[in-house]
């Protein structure tokens, strides 16, 4: 919980200061806007008049009194809307403090948590295949190499060259997953994020492209070839997925805020009217070898999407419903 008004003002979160006998001192701006009141009509009143039940939210309060030790709850609603959310609350200064997480915002939160750990458990097992699997895999290509080489009839030849050509099919698959491995530090670099989408969006017979890009958008701090590779990915998925028409936005989006990242957000919209991701699937899609139903591709694309965010603390969300499917990729503009 914060300890000092300053770290308050940072909580991009409805928020309360509460005095000791629970009556609202101070709302923040969230608080105000989610509520639709001003802090003078908020100051004042009873918290238990903002949440309930009323009976769960005087538990938290004498929890605070007795123990002074920071508690939060799941089981909460908004009394005006009835909006489900959770409330963590703590001490402040004199009194304490009530921060709301509405349901949408937590579900969302969870997602992503669960998104990065999948990511970080994928990239523990690239690792380990490469040590484990690309060695004997080469000298098995070697040895096939060798029996190339030597003088064979017609009916070895064949066996030798269909040999190789596995053995490299294999080989591009590995390579294929390595690229979800963990990296070190990349380094970073102003990037015109117009120009790279330019760049990708080669002409396609049948496919039109509509572009609405903010021309007052900086470069953004990014590693080039990397976040290529996930423009790339996302183009070819729009593709793969029978799209005829695509558009690409771009802007700043000053209400979101990512984790460990106070600065501003570039958002980068990619949507496309070809197959739906069917409802089931769009928790799983970012898992390596999700295709979403397509007759072509790895399965492996849009989780290196996932990995390039990651690498580059941002965030990409799916929506897909009524024959449009939309990707947002959400990337910091400040390199920290």
């Amino acid at each position: 919980m914060p300890r000092d008004a300053a770290a308050a003002c940072d909580i991009p979160l409805p928020m309360f200061t509460l005095n000791n006998d629970g009556t609202i001192e101070s709302a923040n701006i969230e608080a105000q806007s989610r509520l639709n009141l001003s802090e003078n009509a908020l100051r004042g009143q009873p918290i238990e008049n903002l949440f309930g039940p009323e009976s769960e939210v005087k538990s938290i309060m004498q929890h605070l009194r007795v123990s002074g030790q920071p508690l939060s709850d799941h089981g909460l609603y908004l009394r005006p809307n009835g909006e489900p959310c959770t409330l963590h609350a703590g001490e402040f200064k004199d009194g304490y403090v009530i921060v709301m997480v509405p349901e949408a915002n937590r579900q969302q939160h969870d997602l992503h948590a669960k998104r990065q750990e999948m990511a970080e458990a994928v990239a523990r097992i690239a690792l380990e295949m490469a040590h484990e699997v690309k060695n004997p895999l080469a000298a098995l290509r070697g040895a096939a190499q060798w029996l190339a080489e030597q003088p064979a009839n017609e009916a070895q030849s064949e066996a030798i060259a269909m040999m190789l050509g596995e053995v490299d099919r294999i080989k591009q698959r590995i390579d294929d997953f390595l690229q979800l491995g963990p990296r070190a530090d990349i380094g970073m670099e102003p990037v015109n994020i117009h120009q790279m989408i330019d760049d990708v969006c080669r002409p396609v017979a049948g496919v039109s492209v509509r572009r609405v890009f903010d021309p007052g958008l900086p470069p953004v701090p990014a590693h080039a070839s990397r976040l290529r590779q996930a423009i790339e990915n996302l183009w070819n998925n729009a593709l793969e997925a029978g799209a005829e028409h695509i558009e690409w936005q771009t802007r700043i989006n000053p209400t979101v805020r990512l984790h460990a990242y106070k600065g501003p957000v570039l958002e980068v919209r990619i949507s496309n009217d070809g197959s739906s991701i069917p409802a089931s699937l769009l928790d799983q899609i970012f898992e390596p070898f999700v295709t979403a139903g397509k007759k072509r591709g790895s399965g492996l694309g849009l989780a290196l999407v996932q990995r390039v965010v990651l690498e580059h603390k941002g965030q990409i969300t799916v929506q897909s419903n009524d024959g449009r499917t939309v990707f947002i990729l959400r990337l910091p503009l400040v390199q920290q």
